[in-house]
């Protein structure tokens, strides 16, 4: 039996990118899934709906929930959670997933852009964790994953898309505090990044288009990222700020080659890191 056998999961924008390729990767060793995103239509630019994502999961080797769930509407996370543990009895683990971008500078970012972030990234992120944590404290493999990046203060980080850059620090914030918080209820609580930029919609959508992409890497480095960190004693891999690069090596993967959309092309390094 593996470890992720009937263990359950709730990932937040699990319809599509990385929320998704988490999904599967969990789901091949017989995990079940819910997938909670507000996808429930094709959309031109954006494939993948939350239940073509749970068909997936299913062909994959695990279970799968799809719950319409916008991370902003409370009423609505309640419900996915509840749906969820009806469904398989409990929640070992959540991956704070979704989250908007606008790399706009003050100007150039409306009230209704700057609330999205924060509404998504920030209170989202918040709310989620919060209604999934009395079925967390039942887990004996509890992990709160939040996907946001290591707190650097430099002012570059800041100078060119203030808001965006805040609400994505607020996470990994949030991501400190739960660790220290649920410390001695054994709930491991840490943060993950990628060191280059992902191939996903957001990238080819509203970052650098076909080029960016080319210079990226695929889903699956995050995917093999989290695998590992969910499979670590929740009680000592705890309060950690990772980048998915240093958290393969302690899996014993170094040889990345694998994961770059275009082998032997130049990787773009991602925000927030050096």
């Amino acid at each position: 039996m593996t470890f992720f056998k009937n263990k359950t999961y709730f990932i937040s924008g699990a319809s599509r990118g990385i929320g998704k390729a988490i999904a599967l990767k969990l789901a091949a060793e017989g995990a079940n899934i819910i997938v909670a995103a507000k996808s429930v239509a094709e959309q031109p630019k954006l494939e993948g709906t939350i239940y073509t994502a749970a068909a997936e999961i299913v062909q994959a080797g695990g279970q799968a929930i799809a719950v319409a769930c916008d991370i902003r509407d409370e009423a609505m996370i309640i419900e996915a959670v509840a749906q969820g543990v009806a469904r398989f009895g409990g929640i070992d683990g959540v991956i704070n997933n979704a989250s908007a971008i606008s790399l706009t500078n003050t100007e150039q970012t409306p009230a209704k852009r700057f609330d999205l972030m924060h509404e998504i990234n920030v209170r989202g992120t918040y709310l989620v964790t919060q209604h999934c944590l009395p079925h967390l404290k039942q887990s004996s493999a509890a992990h709160i994953l939040t996907l946001s990046p290591p707190l650097d203060l430099q002012p570059k980080w800041f100078r060119h898309s203030v808001a965006y850059t805040i609400s994505k620090f607020n996470m990994s914030m949030l991501a400190m505090g739960w660790a220290a918080e649920f410390k001695e209820q054994g709930i491991a609580a840490n943060s993950l990044w990628p060191v280059t930029t992902i191939a996903t919609a957001a990238v080819n959508n509203l970052l650098g288009g076909s080029e960016m992409m080319a210079h990226s890497r695929t889903t699956d480095i995050l995917a093999d990222a989290v695998h590992y960190i969910l499979q670590q004693d929740p009680r000592q891999y705890t309060g950690q700020h990772l980048l998915d690069e240093q958290v393969l090596a302690q899996a014993g993967i170094t040889d990345l080659d694998a994961y770059a959309v275009t082998p032997g092309v130049p990787l773009q390094k991602d925000l927030f890191v050096d």
